[in-house]
C-alpha cells in the first residue's frame, strides 16, 4: 500500500503547490490589474457607452439613448473632417521628416567621436522634457515680433513670418516642434539597430569596393527594417494624438489650419460638454489608428519577407 499511496500524495502535494505558485502570482499582479481596470478598460467600456447616449455632464440624469445619431452627426461635421484632414498632413509630413531627422542624428551618434556620449545625452533631453514646457519655450522661439528664430533670420537679411499666427506656416511650426521634440527617441532606437549590424558585413563591402552610399543603401536599410517598422508604427499612432503643442500653442487656429482630431474632441467634450458626440468621436478616430496599424502591419510583412526571403 505504502508503493501505491505515496505517488499519489507527491502528485496531490505537487498539485497543491502549482496552484498555490499562481495563487501567489495572481496576489503580485493584482494591483496592476485593479489599476488598468479602473483608469482604462472602465472608462473604456463608459466611453463606449456613452458614444450611443447625449450626455451633457454629472447634471444630466438617465442621459436619453440616441443610437447613432451621435455617428450620423460625425458625418456632416465638417469641423470634424477638417481635423482629420488636419491630422492626416501632420503625419503624413511630420513621420517621415521625424525618421529621416533622427536617422541622420543616429548615424553621426554611431560614429566613435570624442564626446559623443554627453552629445547622445543632449539629444535626448527634449524627450524627458514635459511637451507643456517645450511648448511654452517654442511660444517664446517662433513669436512674431519678438521671437529668437525670427531674430537669427534677420541677422542675415530675412524677414521672417508670424509662425504660429499665419494660416500657411502654424502646422509646418507644430511639425518642426514635433520633430526636434521626438528625435531623441527614435535617435536611440536606430542606435539599436545600427549596433546590432555586424561591422564585418562594412568591412567585406568595402573591400569589394563599395562606396559610404552604397553601403547604406544595400546594408544600413535593409538591416534596418524591422527598426523602420516599429518607428513608422509607433510614430503614425502618437501622430494620430497629437494635442498638447496644439492646446497651449495655437488653439486649433489660425482658422482652423491646425485644428486636430484630438483637439476636436477635447472641445467637444470640455468646452461643449457633449460628452456622448466626444465619445462617438474618439471611437472612430480609434477606428482610423487601428485600420492605419493593420495595413501598416500587412505592407510591412510583406516587405520584410521579401527583404529576408521568407
Amino acid at each position: 500500500m505504502t508503493t501505491v499511496s505515496a505517488p499519489r500524495r507527491a502528485g496531490i502535494w505537487k498539485r497543491f503547490w502549482g496552484r498555490w505558485n499562481q495563487r501567489e502570482g495572481y496576489v503580485f499582479i493584482l494591483p496592476s490589474l485593479l489599476h488598468l481596470a479602473l483608469f482604462f478598460l472602465i472608462p473604456l467600456a463608459f466611453s463606449l457607452w456613452l458614444s450611443f447616449h447625449d450626455w451633457r455632464g454629472l447634471n444630466t440624469r438617465n442621459p436619453p439613448f440616441v443610437g447613432l445619431e451621435n455617428y450620423q452627426f460625425m458625418i456632416g461635421d465638417r469641423r470634424w473632417w477638417s481635423a482629420l484632414v488636419n491630422t492626416l498632413y501632420f503625419t503624413f509630413v511630420s513621420v517621415p521628416v521625424g525618421m529621416a531627422v533622427s536617422l541622420a542624428i543616429a548615424l553621426l551618434m554611431n560614429l566613435r567621436i570624442p564626446g559623443v556620449y554627453l552629445f547622445r545625452a543632449i539629444f535626448f533631453i527634449p524627450v524627458i522634457t514635459s511637451w507643456v514646457a517645450v511648448s511654452v519655450v517654442w511660444l517664446w522661439v517662433l513669436d512674431g515680433n519678438i521671437g529668437l528664430l525670427n531674430y537669427g533670420l534677420s541677422l542675415i537679411g530675412l524677414d521672417g513670418p508670424d509662425w504660429l499666427t499665419n494660416p500657411r506656416t502654424a502646422m509646418l511650426a507644430l511639425i518642426l516642434i514635433a520633430t526636434w521634440k521626438g528625435a531623441g527617441f527614435q535617435m536611440i532606437i536606430w542606435l539599436a539597430g545600427l549596433q546590432g549590424i555586424p561591422r564585418e558585413m562594412y568591412e567585406a563591402a568595402t573591400v569589394d569596393g563599395a562606396s559610404g552610399l552604397q553601403r547604406f543603401r544595400f546594408i544600413t536599410l535593409p538591416l534596418l527594417a524591422p527598426t523602420t517598422f516599429f518607428l513608422l508604427i509607433t510614430g503614425v499612432i502618437g501622430s494620430f494624438q497629437v494635442f498638447t503643442p496644439v492646446f497651449v500653442l495655437t488653439q486649433g487656429g489660425p482658422l482652423g489650419s491646425t485644428d486636430v482630431a484630438v483637439y476636436r474632441i477635447y472641445q467637444r467634450a470640455f468646452v461643449n460638454f457633449d460628452f456622448g458626440y466626444a465619445s462617438a468621436l474618439a471611437w472612430v478616430l480609434f477606428a482610423f489608428i487601428f485600420l492605419a496599424t493593420l495595413i501598416q502591419l500587412a505592407y510591412m510583412r510583406r516587405n520584410l519577407g521579401r527583404i529576408y526571403g521568407r
